[in-house]
């Protein structure tokens, strides 16, 4: 079977936001609120993004005052010149901040589609995309887990039953657990996604000792290469992978 390279990044990009210690949690709280120097992390992002074939979005503005009111998945999609995009709305404080998924692409999706995640506070989703032929398609799909176990193992039972009958899958996002935890192995029983054979540290970004952002395949699809890579001053390092798929999982 003919096989194919795709890169993969996925980044929590905290708005746009700086943070280099905690105490900025406090100390910053203003700055995280207004636009100010977001631009900045955004077009060091997007130089990130420039190398990538696919790439997940965490915490990115659709649109409120902490971003001025710009869609930072579509300002990210057009400053790394990705010719397809697509982004799930999830969180709004009124016109203060706002919070999404986001997808950039150089394929383009046969279908996109996004789903609320249960939890005890509302606010978390899924974005879930198809590339290729309905029965060989490839199945990307990105999300934000919740920081209580309970909300956790509630939403990946939901994300269990979205991608059992996925053969060729990836799920990558922030889990706000390692993907060892008692709460991910229903992923591993029910679906074909698997542990990952290496786990990277990614938060906090200014001194990484937790493994809490992942990129999951299924075992149809193998890794060639995984590593941490700086998102601007997001919290949180972005985890990249380069992984091996067949290649008529993608269109032409």
């Amino acid at each position: 079977m003919a096989r194919t390279e795709l890169s993969l990044l996925s980044c929590n990009i905290q708005a746009g936001s700086s943070t280099s210690r905690y105490r900025e949690y406090l100390t910053r709280g203003l700055n995280h609120l207004l636009p100010i120097g977001k631009r900045d992390s955004l077009d060091s992002i997007a130089e990130l993004a420039r190398a990538f074939d696919i790439v997940g979005l965490q915490e990115s503005d659709p649109g409120s005052l902490r971003s001025g009111f710009t869609n930072q998945t579509h300002y990210l999609a057009e400053r790394s010149g990705f010719p397809f995009w697509s982004h799930q709305p999830n969180r709004r404080v009124g016109r203060i901040a706002s919070s999404a998924n986001g997808l950039l692409s150089r394929f383009e999706p046969s279908d996109v589609r996004d789903y609320a995640l249960p939890g005890r506070l509302p606010g978390r989703g899924v974005l879930v995309a198809r590339f290729g032929s309905e029965h060989d398609a490839l199945t990307v799909a990105i999300a934000h887990l919740s920081l209580g176990i309970q909300s956790r193992r509630d939403q990946i039972a939901f994300l269990t039953e979205l991608l059992a009958d996925a053969s060729h899958a990836v799920l990558m996002g922030d889990f706000n657990c390692p993907p060892d935890a008692a709460e991910m192995q229903a992923l591993y029983r029910h679906t074909r996604l698997r542990p990952p054979i290496q786990t990277v540290a990614t938060f906090p970004s200014w001194r990484p000792s937790r493994a809490l952002d992942h990129i999951l395949i299924s075992d149809t699809l193998s890794v060639l290469h995984q590593r941490a890579l700086p998102a601007a001053r997001s919290d949180h390092l972005a985890i990249a992978a380069t992984i091996s798929i067949p290649t008529h999982c993608l269109p032409g």
